[in-house]
């Protein structure tokens, strides 16, 4: 009985001390795909050396073994797998093989995230800071004062959500405005805009818009959802003309405002028009909602990501990892992009094929880049007002919300040119 305990020990310890890599696999065997991402940023941030393998097993994660890495896998409750030598070379030779559609990044260090969000209470939620707390990813939350002080460059990483550039505050007046969180959240912008110096809401968060886009173009990324995409573009692209009604800044807005749009300005988009009317809530045609398909519901939209070569087009190969490449749909104040008012050099990634509307794009700007994602929680699939937020702990293998880690982690790898 000594005997065969003595020898299944050393049988054990011949293992571990083969064992020189954790897989973190990303497909269907992933227990919470969520919690992965959030294990490989705490790999990167003790200095674990860290591959993502694109197309391998729904964009796995490849780490040196250490005993903690795998305490901390089993505390989180993420699957992995301890892999010797042997393993590993078999899977990198298969990876490098030129006809398989797989790639290799090294991730170097963990990204410093800055997410753009008021500091007072409004009744929705964002669903990048409930995925981030999820998966235990550590994040700062600024607004229009430290953007404006110039804080910016201190982030690798900024995220907008369900924000408003162009000072109509979310063109929740028509349905709002007697709201107690309304009319609080309009004395709040007003104040900060007035102390930073500005004498509307409206040419303050242009400024923000202009330091956001310099971050961008500067060598930042950029990640938004919901309105921030398309509200962000209108303000950049107004430049300062009045597309305020009376309702939301004290006068009326400049009846010539479409026409001095400058669409040069803009990050994704082009050639869109305003609208004016301060009862709507919309802000333009860029949004997909008024014409999306009569047929689609809850029941039946989805959207289709984009397969791209892992070894060519790397950025948005890493911006696509999934395990499930069909994403249920989910709506917003932006729901998605009319693909008549996308600039031509933007790629789409992921797109609704029944409605013909693009929900995932990407583009460069400057020496920067940015991805805009459509809707506001890919777990509810019509959010309102007040409505409480997903309980996490119900979606922890959620494709939707996987794009969003996809681009947490996209800034720590390894800057490599594009083939050519």
């Amino acid at each position: 009985m000594l005997k065969a305990r003595l020898t299944l020990l050393i049988i054990l310890f011949t293992t571990v001390c083969r064992a020189a890599s954790i897989l973190i696999p990303m497909d269907e065997e992933q227990k919470n795909h969520l919690k992965a991402y959030g294990i490989t940023y705490w790999a990167l941030k003790n200095g674990l050396e860290t591959d993502w393998l694109l197309n391998y097993r729904g964009g796995s994660f490849l780490m040196k073994y250490s005993q903690t890495m795998e305490s901390e896998c089993k505390i989180r409750g993420v699957s992995y797998e301890v892999i010797a030598d042997a393993k590993v070379n078999a899977i990198l030779n298969e990876i490098t093989d030129p006809s398989v559609n797989m790639e290799m990044v090294k991730l170097e260090k963990e990204p410093k995230i800055a997410v753009y969000s008021p500091k007072n209470k409004l009744p929705w939620d964002d669903a990048v800071t409930m995925v981030l707390s999820y998966a235990e990813i550590p994040y700062e939350i600024i607004y229009d004062d430290e953007v404006l002080k110039g804080d910016l460059p201190k982030y690798d990483w900024l995220h907008l959500h369900h924000e408003d550039f162009t000072g109509q505050y979310n063109r929740f007046w028509s349905a709002f405005r007697n709201a107690g969180w309304y009319i609080e959240d309009v004395k709040l912008q007003e104040a900060t805009a007035k102390r930073n110096g500005f004498k509307k809401v409206s040419e303050m968060k242009l400024e923000v818009a202009r330091n956001i886009s310099n971050f961008c173009s500067g060598g930042g990324f950029m990640f938004a959802m919901c309105s921030g995409p398309e509200t962000i573009d209108i303000a950049l692209a107004a430049n300062g003309t009045d597309i305020a009604e009376r309702v939301f800044d004290g006068d009326a807005a400049d009846p010539k405002a479409q026409s001095k749009l400058d669409f040069n300005q803009t990050l994704a988009f082009q050639n869109f028009s305003l609208d004016l009317n301060p009862a709507n809530n919309e802000f333009s045609n860029i949004d997909a909602t008024p014409v999306r398909s009569q047929s689609l519901n809850r029941t039946n939209d989805f959207f289709t990501l984009f397969d791209f070569s892992a070894k060519w087009d790397i950025v948005p190969t890493m911006l696509t990892q999934n395990h499930d490449k069909v994403v249920k749909g989910f709506m917003g104040q932006t729901t998605a992009f009319r693909k008549n008012v996308i600039k031509p050099n933007v790629l789409v990634m992921g797109e609704t094929k029944a409605s013909d509307e693009a929900r995932y794009i990407h583009g460069e700007f400057g020496k920067g880049q940015w991805t805009f994602y459509g809707g506001h929680d890919p777990e509810d699939y019509q959010h309102m007002v007040g409505d409480p937020p997903t309980d996490l702990n119900l979606h922890p293998n959620s494709p939707g919300y996987r794009l969003i880690l996809n681009n947490v982690l996209f800034p720590a790898a390894k800057k490599k040119k594009q083939k050519t």
